[in-house]
Parts: C-alpha cells; sequence; structure tokens
C-alpha cells in the first residue's frame, strides 16, 4: 500500500507526529487503539473521519518503519 498520500508530517501540528490525511488524528493514536484490543470498527465510530484505507495506511506506515530501522542496524 501507498501510504504516502494518506500519512502526513506537518511540524507544526501534533508535534510533527506523522497524522491522517492533515487530520489531528496521529498514526500512534490508531496505533495505540489497535494494540489495545480495540478494533477496526470501533476506531472508525470514535474517529468518523477515518476511513478502513486509513487505519491500514498506518499499519503500512509502521511496517515500513520497521523495515528501515532493521536495515539502518
Amino acid at each position: 500500500m501507498d501510504y504516502t498520500r494518506i500519512i502526513t508530517i506537518e511540524p507544526d501540528k501534533r508535534g510533527g507526529n506523522p497524522c491522517i490525511r492533515c487530520l489531528r488524528i496521529t498514526v500512534s493514536d490508531v496505533l495505540d487503539n489497535l494494540a489495545s484490543g480495540i478494533s477496526v470498527d470501533e476506531i472508525l465510530a470514535d474517529f468518523p473521519d477515518l476511513t478502513a484505507v486509513d487505519i491500514r495506511a498506518c499499519l503500512a506506515f509502521a511496517a515500513d518503519r520497521e523495515r528501515k530501522m532493521k536495515s539502518s542496524r
């Protein structure tokens, strides 16, 4: 998945943390919810501006970041 059109980083928004589509919802917000056992449907209900594609983009972003960390060791 090409998450680059969905995940945005703006230095003046949310401390420069990766956000979803220039919203104030961070990738961390989504990943923390998923890690807590909150379902995709519950996340979508809590954050009506999000889509299932946004959540998959967060996962793809995190996976890509992990791959990049591994290769830089």
